[in-house]
């Protein structure tokens, strides 16, 4: 499973927690957003400042990863795809940037401001695991 975009700024120490240990509002929003989903684990952790939960769940055979901020507001929402799924400039930057590696999974990111990203998990040639973000135009970012 790729890890979130936004991992590089997480807290060393996440907290596994479970739905009833959540405060009401956060429980709310998992709850709309388990969609026929199962919760496979939830993390309590900070990113760039912000308290949150990262809720990892499966949903028809794909993962999908959502966190909420301890207010219970949706703040991503991270979906297991196919690479052929996804728009042709981002799915050509990934294999541009993959190369002779091998692709793992590919995941659309929704931080619900209107632009979906897309992220990558590969491993290189050399046998190094990487991850890639882009933007529907093929445009690689870092958030």
């Amino acid at each position: 499973m790729a890890a979130s975009a936004l991992a590089c700024c997480a807290s060393a120490a996440e907290k596994k927690s479970q739905l009833k240990d959540l405060p009401p509002a956060v429980q709310k929003t998992v709850q709309d957003e388990l969609k026929g989903g199962e919760i496979k684990s939830i993390g309590k952790e900070t990113e760039d400042g912000i308290a949150q939960y990262e809720i990892e769940t499966i949903r028809a055979g794909k993962h999908r990863d959502f966190n909420v901020d301890t207010k219970g507001k949706l703040l991503v929402v991270e979906e297991e795809t196919s690479i052929d799924a996804i728009p042709a400039p981002a799915r050509a930057a990934i294999l541009k940037k993959i190369g002779s590696g091998r692709l793992r999974t590919v995941e659309t990111v929704d931080k619900g401001n209107g632009a979906m990203l897309y992220e990558a998990a590969y491993t290189a040639s050399n046998g190094k695991r990487h991850e890639i973000l882009v933007k529907a135009d093929g445009t690689e970012t870092k958030d």
